[in-house]
C-alpha cells in the first residue's frame, strides 16, 4: 500500500508546479480570479503577437512554448528602468492546485521522444525562474499586515495556467449608467427540473436570454418556461459550452451559442424540421452485392446481363428527365441496391408542356419522392389560375405510374383525386382529353359510380371523388390503399377541425399533393393548416406557429409597431419564406401572359341611386350600427358589425333585397307597439323603419346604379355586332334572382349555375354554354358553387357584380374566361358602388393580397394599412366624391386615361390608404396600390375616352374608372393587382 507523503514532501513538491497545457485540459475548472494584490502584475503583462515569433521554426514539429500557452510566446522583458518585475505574457494563477497537479521538473507525459521532454523540461525551467522573479515582486508590495507565512503559502499554490480567451461570437450586455439593458446573448440549452442526482434527466430542449443580469427560458414553442434574475454580469457573459445554470427551478446546460439573427429569424425553434441535403457521400452507398464468406470463392455469381433502360429516350430533343436521387436518398430508400435508372417523361405528354410547367413537374416529383431537403412528402402548387396545374399533376401521375428511379419500377399504383363536386367530370374530361381513355381509366365517383366498385375494379388505377362524397363514405376510402393524393382546390383545407380536413388527414397517405391558386386567404393560420395537412409538422405546432410567425408578422405590419417589432417581423416572414420554398411552388399569371389573348381589367364605380342613399342614410342611423360603433368590432362571425355591413352591401346591389325584410321588420315593430306602447325603447331589427323610404307601388328594377350600368351594356352587347358572350359572377342567389328576371324581361337567353345546381349536370351545362352553337349569351354564375376551377372560356367578358371581403374568392371568379383556351380579347369588369361600403372592401382586399405577398410572393414592401378607427370609417357614406380610393391617392392626373411617370408619381402621388392626407407623404406605398398608380385613371365626364363600346353606353352612370391593359403590346408589359 502506497504511504502517504509528509508535509514537507508536499511543500517542496508545490514549488516545482507543473505547467497545465490548455488544449490537454479542456474540461478543467476554469481559472480563478487573481488576488487584488496580483492585479498589477497581470496588468503590466507584455504580449507578444508577432508573426516572426509564431513562424520562427522551420521544422513541422509543433513549437512546445506555444503549445503550452496556446499558440503564444512568452517575453522577458529587462529593459524597464528601476523595475525588477519581469514581463510575462497574460500569466493567470490559480490558487486551487493540489497535490495531484505536482510533478518531477523532467516529469513530462505530453512528449514522446527525449528530445521533446528535454525541450519540455527547459521550457518549465525557464518559465519558472522568470515567474518566481515576477512574483516575489509581487509579493514584496503585498500589505504588510500579510505574514511571511501566508505569503509563502500564497506562493505554494500558485500554478501556471493559459489565459481564458473570449469567444468573439458572444454577444455582451452593455449597460449604462442607469443599469438598462442594450443588447442580449441567446443560447441553446437543454433544461430538466432541480435535480441533485448525479445523472440528470433533461426532458428538452430550450432557449436561453440573457440581458443584463435576468435570464429568461424559452421553449421550442417561443414560450416561456422560465425566468430569473441577479446573476452576475461577469458569469452569464463567460458561458461556454457544458456550463450549467439555474433558471426558476429548472437546471440548464449550454449547448451552444445562438446569433442574434438567427433567433430573429426563428430559426433556432425549428431547427428540427428541416434536413441536411447530403450528410452522407457517395462512398457509403455498397455498391457490391453482399457475398457469403462461407461460400466457395469459386462459385459463380450470376449478375444480371444488362442494367434496366429508362422507359423513353433520355437524349430525344426536348426530354423531360428528372432529378436522379442523391446518395442519401439512395441509402435511405435502395435497401435492395437497385440500379438507378432515368425517368424521362412522356413525350406524349412532355411536347405540350410551358417551360413553368416542365419546372413544376419537377418540382412536385422532388417533393412527393423525398428529394428535397425537408422531412415530409408533400407538396404545395400554388400557382395563379389558368397555369396549368392541372396538366402538370397529370403529367407527374403519369409518369410515376410507369416508372421510377430504381430499377424503373413503377411508384404508385392507386391516386385519389380530391375535388369540389362541381369539378369532378372536369377532371376526368381533363384526363381523357390529355391521356386517352386508352391509356388511362378514371374512376369518377357520383351518384351512378359508387366508391365500392372502385375497391374491386383492378382496371382503374385513379379515382376522382368530391370533397362531399369523401366525408360520406370515408369508411369506404379507408378500405382503399392509395399511394398518392391531389386535392384540388385545397384552400377548403383551411381549418384542421373542420370534419372534411380530419377525414382527408386520417388517411394512411404518405405522398399528398395540394392545388390552390391562393395559399394565403384571410390568415396566416389558414396556410398553416394546409401546410399540416401536406407534411405534417413540417412548421411546428399550432401554438409554436402562431407565437413564432404569425403573431410577429401580424404585429409588425401594424401601424404603431415599433422598429424592432417590424424588424422581427420582416425576419421571421422571411424565415417562414425560406422553409415554405421547400414545398411551396407558386407563379404568378405574369409567367403566361404572353400565351394568352389580351386582357382589359376595369374597376368601375357606378353613381348610387337616391332610393340607395335615403336607405344608405337610415342604415347608418340606426340603433344597431351607432352600438357597433360604440363597443368596437370584433371578429365573431355573429357580430351585429357583420349584420350592418352585410345589409349595407346588400343594399349596394339592388334595394329590392332590403324591401322584404323591411315589410317583415314594419309587422314585427306594429306589433310590438300594440304591446308594449313604447316604439322608442327597443329597434327590433336593423331594416326596422325603412319601409317608409320605399314608393308606394315599388316595382322598378332601375333603383340599382350597378344594375343600370350593367343593363346598358348588355343592351349594347345584344344589339350591335359584337357576337360576344358574357358571363355575371354574384356571391348572393337572391341577387342572381334580380339579375336573371331582369335578363329574361329584356329577352336574353340566360345559363345559371349556383349551388341549387346538381353536381351532376354543371360540367354539362358549361360545355353547353362553351359551344360556338349554343343560344345562350348570358351566363349567371355563383362565386360559391363555380367560382372556381370552372373553364367559361366560351365567353370573353366578365362582370363581377359584388365584392367579396375575401379576394381570392374575386381573383378565382374573374380567371374563369382568361385562360387556356381563350382565343379572343377579354375584357373584365368590377362594378362598385362609389362611396360606400363596397370601395372599402376593397381597399380591404388590396392589404389582404399584401399579405399574402409578403410571405409567399416575397414582397417585403407590403403592409397592412388598417386600425380599428378604419374599421369603423367603413359606416361612413361619402356621398360627394367620385371615387374615394383615388382620393386617397392624391393623384394629380387630369383623369382622361393619361399616365404620370413614376419619377413624378413618387413626390406627389404617395399612399395615403387608409390615412388623412396630411400624413400621406410619410407612408409607404404597398405594392398593390403602387401598381395601381399606373394603371389609365378616368373621371366623370368622359369626353370619348373609351375604345369599348359598353362602357361608352353606360358613361353617364358611373362616376370614375381604373383601367389596365395587359398584352395589348407585344414589346411593353404591363401590371395588374394582385
Amino acid at each position: 500500500m502506497r504511504r502517504s507523503a509528509a508535509p514537507s514532501q508536499i511543500g517542496s513538491a508545490a514549488k516545482k508546479a507543473r505547467f497545465i497545457p490548455p488544449l490537454l485540459h479542456k474540461d478543467s475548472t476554469p481559472v480563478s480570479t487573481p488576488p487584488p494584490h496580483l492585479k498589477q502584475s497581470e496588468d503590466n503583462a507584455c504580449i507578444s503577437d508577432s508573426p516572426s515569433t509564431q513562424s520562427s521554426t522551420v521544422s513541422p514539429k509543433r513549437n512546445v512554448l506555444s503549445l503550452l500557452q496556446g499558440k503564444q510566446n512568452v517575453e522577458i522583458s529587462t529593459g524597464m528602468p528601476n523595475s525588477s518585475r519581469g514581463k510575462v505574457q497574460v500569466p493567470q494563477f490559480s490558487d486551487t492546485c493540489n497535490t495531484r497537479d505536482v510533478c518531477k521538473e523532467n516529469d513530462c507525459s505530453g512528449a514522446e521522444d527525449g528530445d521533446s521532454k528535454s525541450l519540455l523540461a527547459q521550457s518549465e525551467r525557464m518559465i519558472q525562474h522568470s515567474f518566481k522573479g515576477a512574483y516575489k515582486s509581487s509579493l514584496g508590495s503585498m500589505p504588510p499586515t500579510l505574514t511571511p507565512a501566508l505569503k509563502t503559502s500564497t506562493l505554494n499554490r500558485m500554478s501556471f495556467k493559459a489565459p481564458v480567451q473570449q469567444n468573439p461570437s458572444v454577444t455582451k450586455v452593455v449597460c449604462n449608467k442607469e443599469g438598462t439593458e442594450e443588447e442580449a446573448s441567446y443560447y441553446s440549452v437543454m433544461w430538466c427540473k432541480r435535480s441533485k442526482k448525479k445523472h440528470k434527466k433533461w426532458e428538452g430542449d430550450a432557449v436561453m436570454i440573457t440581458k443584463g443580469k435576468s435570464v429568461s427560458l424559452l421553449d421550442m414553442d417561443g414560450k416561456e418556461i422560465g425566468r430569473s434574475s441577479g446573476y452576475k454580469i461577469s458569469e452569464l457573459e463567460s458561458m461556454e459550452e457544458g456550463q450549467s445554470l439555474l433558471v426558476g427551478g429548472k437546471e440548464i446546460e449550454v449547448m451552444g451559442k445562438i446569433s442574434r439573427k438567427d433567433f430573429h429569424a426563428g430559426k433556432c425553434f425549428q431547427s428540427a424540421i428541416t434536413t441536411s441535403s447530403d450528410h452522407r457521400t457517395l462512398s457509403q452507398v455498397s455498391t457490391k452485392s453482399f457475398s457469403n464468406p462461407q461460400k466457395s470463392k469459386t462459385m459463380n455469381i450470376q449478375l444480371p446481363s444488362s442494367a434496366p433502360q429508362p422507359l423513353y429516350d433520355p437524349s430525344s430533343l426536348n426530354a423531360l428527365i428528372l432529378p436522379r436521387p442523391s446518395s442519401t436518398h439512395q441509402w435511405q430508400h435502395n435497401n435492395n441496391q437497385a440500379f438507378v435508372v432515368d425517368v424521362v417523361a412522356d413525350p406524349y405528354l412532355v411536347c405540350k408542356l410551358r417551360p413553368h410547367q416542365r419546372e413544376g413537374v419537377t418540382f412536385l416529383y422532388e417533393c412527393v419522392m423525398g428529394m428535397r431537403s425537408f422531412k415530409g412528402h408533400g407538396a404545395i402548387l400554388a400557382d395563379d389560375m389558368g397555369l396549368g396545374k392541372t396538366l402538370q399533376c397529370i403529367t407527374l401521375i403519369w409518369t410515376l405510374l410507369k416508372q421510377g428511379p430504381y430499377n424503373g419500377k413503377a411508384v404508385i399504383k392507386r391516386i385519389l383525386v380530391v375535388t369540389p363536386g362541381s369539378l369532378v367530370k372536369n377532371w376526368c374530361h381533363e384526363f381523357n382529353k390529355w391521356l386517352g381513355k386508352e391509356r388511362l381509366n378514371v374512376f369518377g365517383v357520383g351518384n351512378e359510380k359508387k366508391i365500392q366498385e372502385f375497391l374491386h375494379s383492378p382496371i382503374y388505377p385513379v379515382m376522382v371523388v368530391s370533397y362531399e362524397m369523401a366525408v360520406r363514405y370515408s369508411e369506404d376510402l379507408h378500405k382503399i390503399k392509395f399511394d398518392l393524393m391531389v386535392c384540388d382546390e385545397a384552400h377548403r383545407l383551411k381549418s384542421n377541425t373542420i370534419k372534411t380536413t380530419s377525414i382527408l388527414n386520417s388517411l394512411s397517405i404518405k405522398r399528398r399533393i395540394l392545388l390552390t391558386g391562393t395559399p394565403i386567404q384571410n390568415d396566416l393560420k389558414e396556410f398553416y393548416s394546409l401546410a399540416e395537412f401536406c407534411n405534417p409538422s413540417i412548421l411546428g405546432s399550432e401554438s409554436s406557429f402562431h407565437r413564432l410567425y404569425e403573431e410577429p408578422v401580424l404585429r409588425s405590419r401594424q401601424p404603431g409597431a415599433t422598429e424592432e417589432e417590424k424588424n422581427i417581423g420582416k425576419m421571421r416572414a422571411e424565415e417562414l419564406s425560406r422553409i415554405m420554398a421547400m414545398f411551396v411552388l407558386r407563379r404568378t399569371q405574369e409567367v403566361n401572359n404572353k400565351y394568352l389573348p389580351p386582357k382589359v381589367e376595369s374597376v368601375i364605380f357606378c353613381k348610387p341611386k337616391p332610393l340607395q342613399l335615403s336607405l344608405y342614410r337610415s342604415l347608418l342611423a340606426s340603433r344597431l350600427v351607432r352600438k357597433c360603433l360604440t363597443r368596437g368590432i370584433t371578429g365573431d362571425v355573429t357580430a351585429p358589425h357583420l349584420i350592418c355591413i352585410g345589409a349595407l352591401k346588400k343594399l349596394c346591389n339592388h334595394p329590392s333585397l332590403l324591401y322584404e325584410p323591411s315589410q317583415k321588420a314594419s309587422e314585427e315593430s306594429r306589433a310590438m307597439k300594440n304591446m308594449y306602447g313604447d316604439e322608442e325603447e327597443f329597434q327590433i331589427s336593423l331594416y326596422d323603419g325603412l319601409l317608409p323610404l320605399f314608393p308606394s307601388d315599388y316595382t322598378s328594377p332601375s333603383e340599382s346604379g350597378k344594375l343600370t350600368t350593367l343593363a346598358a351594356m348588355l343592351q349594347v352587347l345584344h344589339t350591335s355586332l359584337i357576337q360576344e358572350k358574357i358571363v355575371v359572377v354574384s356571391n348572393y342567389t337572391q341577387t342572381l334572382d334580380i339579375l336573371q328576371t331582369f335578363c329574361e324581361t329584356e329577352g336574353y337567353i340566360v345559363s345559371r349555375l349556383d349551388g341549387t345546381t346538381p353536381t351532376s349536370k354543371r360540367q354539362q351545362i358549361v360545355d353547353h354554354f362553351n359551344s360556338k352553337h349554343s343560344k345562350e349569351t348570358v351566363f349567371l354564375l355563383s362565386s360559391k358553387a363555380g367560382g372556381v376551377g370552372l373553364n367559361l372560356i366560351g365567353a370573353s367578358r366578365l362582370v363581377l357584380y359584388d365584392i367579396d371581403w375575401n379576394p381570392a374568392n374575386d381573383l378565382q371568379s374573374m380567371a374563369r374566361v382568361w385562360r387556356d383556351g381563350q382565343r379572343k380579347q377579354v375584357h373584365i369588369y368590377r362594378l362598385i358602388t362609389a362611396g360606400t361600403v363596397e370601395e372599402k372592401i376593397f381597399q380591404r382586399q388590396i392589404s389582404k393580397q399584401g399579405l399574402s405577398g409578403a410571405v409567399v410572393d416575397m414582397n417585403d414592401r407590403s403592409e397592412v394599412k388598417f386600425s380599428l378607427e378604419d374599421l369603423k370609417d367603413l359606416f361612413t357614406l361619402h356621398e360627394d366624391v367620385s371615387c374615394l380610393t383615388h382620393d386617397m391617392l392624391n393623384c394629380p392626373c387630369s383623369g382622361d386615361g393619361s399616365t404620370i411617370t413614376e419619377d413624378d408619381s413618387t413626390e406627389v402621388r404617395p399612399c395615403q390608404l387608409g390615412k388623412l392626407a396630411s400624413t400621406a407623404a410619410t407612408k409607404k406605398k404597398t405594392i398593390s396600390m403602387a401598381e395601381l398608380l399606373k394603371w389609365k385613371h378616368y373621371s366623370y365626364p368622359f369626353q370619348g375616352c373609351f375604345n369599348d363600346d359598353l362602357l361608352k353606353a353606360a358613361g353617364m352612370d358611373i362616376t370614375f374608372m381604373f383601367q389596365n391593359e395587359t398584352n395589348m403590346s407585344q414589346t411593353t408589359g404591363s401590371t395588374k393587382i394582385s
